[in-house]
């Protein structure tokens, strides 16, 4: 079975390795994202004498030529970015299949893993799923999970996703292979999607539970840029907290109100959550934070309100 395989960063590379290894199976070409193209997947192809394209459209007329010409079997797409439209799906006989690190038809879309941490989730699913007209509904070709543990954050499940993606895309690709696919039509009405991250998604409203505060920072760690705070009208990044055993009270959520050796006690929206690294910019050091007893963590809106109000009227003044 010849296979086109489209993809980028380690799933893929991870992916294309177990592919080449598989019996019966012959990849015809690895095709590279356009924009910042994998170069380690490059490599791995290029050791195995597999042609490496790079293609701005890949649903342009020239390209769909050039792909009944290849007279590939089956498409596979890991970590691709670009829409795989019809007319490219329908030139395999085999069409295209994708794997997706989300248990369909719940968790479609982006940042899966990362949203997932934040909901608390105890596992976090990866499917191998055909590509059809809309986002990550195609019918599952299998499945499989992966057990959340309360140490782990997103770096930790990108890594055990790495290997899990890989195993589930070569059952996939196994069964496709030896005919013996009964795909499983998802269910449209209960399925959940989720969109990527924007700016400003990570900013932590110190309102919420200290739970609810706690996944979202475990959630972001690097790779993912951190969760975001104020302090003094600085963002901070904080890259690690810990549960405690605080007593539920009311008081004014994000104001230090514990000082420790390992890090700073934060009032939160039910009790209160401890602190222990955090960085005064994306790319400098974890540090122990060092905040003092009675300093407030977040934005102040309130106060943005007035100096809003004092630019405006300083606007209105010069402008006569």
């Amino acid at each position: 079975m010849r296979i086109l395989f489209f993809g980028d960063g380690p799933w893929a590379q991870k992916s294309l390795e177990y592919l080449i290894n598989l019996s019966g199976v012959t990849i015809c070409g690895v095709v590279l994202r356009y924009d910042n193209p994998d170069f380690l997947l490059k490599k791995i192809a290029e050791k195995n004498s597999i042609s490496v394209y790079i293609e701005k459209n890949v649903n342009c007329n020239n390209f769909l030529n050039f792909c009944k010409n290849l007279a590939f079997d089956l498409g596979v797409s890991m970590s691709f970015n670009q829409i795989i439209k019809s007319k490219l799906r329908e030139i395999p006989q085999n069409g295209f299949i994708n794997c997706h690190a989300g248990k369909l038809p719940n968790y479609r879309g982006r940042n899966i893993i990362n949203w997932a941490l934040i909901n608390d989730e105890k596992e976090i699913g990866v499917t191998a799923h055909y590509i059809d007209d809309s986002i990550d509904t195609g019918a599952i070709i299998t499945q499989s999970s992966i057990t959340i543990s309360e140490s782990d954050n997103y770096r930790t499940l990108l890594f055990k996703a790495t290997d899990k993606c890989a195993e589930v895309l070569i059952r996939a690709v196994q069964k496709i292979k030896d005919g013996n696919v009964a795909a499983k039509k998802q269910s449209h009405i209960n399925g959940s999607y989720f969109s990527y991250r924007r700016e400003g998604d990570e900013l932590i409203d110190w309102n919420w539970s200290s739970r609810r505060i706690h996944n979202f920072i475990r959630a972001l760690v690097a790779p993912a840029p951190g969760a975001q705070t104020f302090l003094r009208q600085k963002k901070i990044y904080i890259w690690k907290s810990e549960e405690t055993d605080f007593p539920n009270y009311l008081s004014t959520p994000g104001e230090v109100i514990r000082k420790d050796k390992d890090g700073i006690i934060v009032k939160t929206g039910d009790n209160a959550i401890k602190i222990n690294l955090i960085s005064y910019g994306e790319e400098e050091d974890k540090v122990v934070p060092g905040i003092s007893v009675g300093q407030r963590l977040g934005i102040n809106l309130y106060q943005k309100i007035i100096e809003l109000e004092n630019s405006i009227r300083q606007l209105t003044k010069n402008n006569g």
